[in-house]
């Protein structure tokens, strides 16, 4: 007697996570180019160019274009104003630091990065530099509101 093997179902139930995102990725995003500083650019020319763009958080980069940090556009604008930074300062001594060690491990955000994978990143954090699987290239900045706009386009 033959039996048939079927391949088990598991029922969807209240306690099983609904991933709002419908398996989409980072690259679903569509994210525009990442722009990022060199260590060495000046405030004024940082906030110009922030501006321009219309990014208020601007990854800084070192020599060999590894990530060290970011700048806060509107802290540093704010700074300038209030006379406390110099427009001709560098922007690595204005910078806040990425944390890199054992208490904050470091989170490969990918183009191919699930949305809720993100989603649940920027529950912590103000953004997530979307980079090449060897970590090579900045790529792009997500957001909380990039996903909101992918959200509300896609009308899920």
């Amino acid at each position: 007697m033959a039996t048939s093997v079927l391949p088990s179902i598991v029922p969807v139930s209240s306690s099983m996570p609904v991933d709002k995102y419908r398996g989409a990725v980072v690259e679903d995003l569509q994210l525009p180019p990442a722009f990022s500083l060199p260590s060495y650019e000046s405030i004024s020319r940082a906030i110009e160019l922030a501006y321009d763009r219309d990014f208020s958080h601007i990854p800084v980069l070192d020599k060999d274009r590894r990530p060290l940090g970011y700048v806060d556009v509107s802290s540093l604008k704010a700074r300038w104003e209030a006379g406390t930074a110099n427009p001709t300062d560098s922007v690595v001594k204005y910078m806040t630091k990425f944390k890199r060690n054992a208490e904050h491990p470091y989170s490969l955000i990918t183009p191919a990065t699930p949305l809720a994978d993100l989603a649940e990143f920027l529950r912590h954090n103000i953004f997530a530099l979307v980079t090449d699987y060897d970590r090579k290239f900045v790529l792009a900045l997500a957001t909380s509101q990039d996903l909101d706009n992918f959200v509300s386009r896609r009308g899920i």
